[in-house]
């Protein structure tokens, strides 16, 4: 009898009867500028040095992802830069590709004074969003979709990175083969919440900004989001949140992240922005007054329409 109820608390202790899980977010709205680091230096491009391309004959590819120079790590262009001054005419480089670990070693150049490598790097990138919600342990998600580099299209391998509030100060509209996109003032005298992760579902992170004042809603989960009226939230003048009419045309359940397809119905909106643009991306979707989604994506040559990723998706990422 004692070993039954031993093998009995055994088992409870390693499969627990409940799993947390968040069933109210503070949605979000407001546009943030955003800065993400580099887990390393990515190569972007290529130039010629003295005639040759020095960098691509020896096998760099676009998209590696440097993270050693003469076997001296290297967290960003500087760091990489200091080491490449002490070498002569090669250097040997550890970088990432498609997962794996590469040793390329490569001539350098010297030119008015300085040892080129042939390569266009980058350590971080910036851009506008929209914060989508706040938890009550202060983690944050935004975009609905990765952070991408535009030379590489790839998913942007971050170390870490920052939010920071910002005011619109300009709309370029979009029109039927184009996505416009909000231009904002981005306020860098205080970091609102710091990015550690970017996911095909978003960004996210830990937020540092004042909640007390901000208003809880309910998590809408799939069953919960019907076809017809719902709203977006976001700003497209200053710092003001205001909720827009969309219609909801249709739910797919079997996309990773173009779940919600949607049409701008309000009027306002239409005539400002001209529909979806860039910028607008993590801007909440709301349905009898509960969070259903996320705004990611825009259907470029109907841009009035656009597509939104389920809430729970990016609330099962954080979890």
């Amino acid at each position: 009898m004692k070993k039954i109820r031993l093998l009995f608390i055994y088992l409870i202790l390693l499969f627990p009867i409940s799993v947390f899980a968040y069933d109210k977010v503070i949605p979000g709205g407001e546009t943030i500028g955003i800065e993400v680091h580099s887990n390393g230096v990515l190569v972007v491009g290529f130039y010629n040095v003295d005639g040759k391309n020095i960098a691509k004959d020896n096998g760099f590819k676009l998209g590696d992802t440097i993270i050693k120079v003469n076997n001296v790590k290297v967290y960003n262009i500087e760091s990489m830069l200091d080491v490449i001054e002490e070498s002569k005419d090669k250097a040997t480089f550890t970088v990432i590709r498609n997962n794996k670990t590469k040793t390329i070693t490569s001539d350098l150049i010297l030119e008015d004074g300085t040892l080129k490598t042939g390569l266009y790097v980058k350590d971080q990138i910036n851009g506008l969003g929209t914060l989508s919600f706040i938890l009550e342990d202060r983690k944050f998600g935004s975009l609905g979709h990765e952070i991408m580099e535009s030379s590489t299209l790839q998913k942007f391998d971050i170390s870490n990175g920052e939010i920071y509030d910002a005011s619109v100060s300009e709309i370029i509209k979009s029109y039927d083969g184009s996505a416009g996109e909000k231009n904002a003032i981005i306020d860098k005298s205080e970091i609102t919440g710091i990015v550690t992760e970017n996911d095909t579902t978003g960004i996210y992170g830990n937020y540092n900004g004042d909640i007390t004042n901000k208003d809880y809603v309910e998590v809408g989960n799939i069953e919960d989001i019907n076809l017809g009226e719902a709203y977006i939230r976001t700003v497209i003048d200053g710092d003001n949140v205001e909720e827009f009419k969309i219609n909801i045309l249709n739910i797919n359940k079997n996309d990773r992240t173009k779940n919600i397809l949607f049409e701008i119905v309000d009027s306002n909106l239409i005539n400002k922005t001209g529909g979806v643009i860039q910028g607008m991306s993590g801007s909440p979707i709301m349905q009898n007054n509960k969070m259903i989604g996320v705004v990611n994506y825009v259907i470029v040559n109907e841009p009035t329409k656009g597509y939104g990723i389920f809430l729970t998706t990016m609330l099962d990422e954080i979890n």
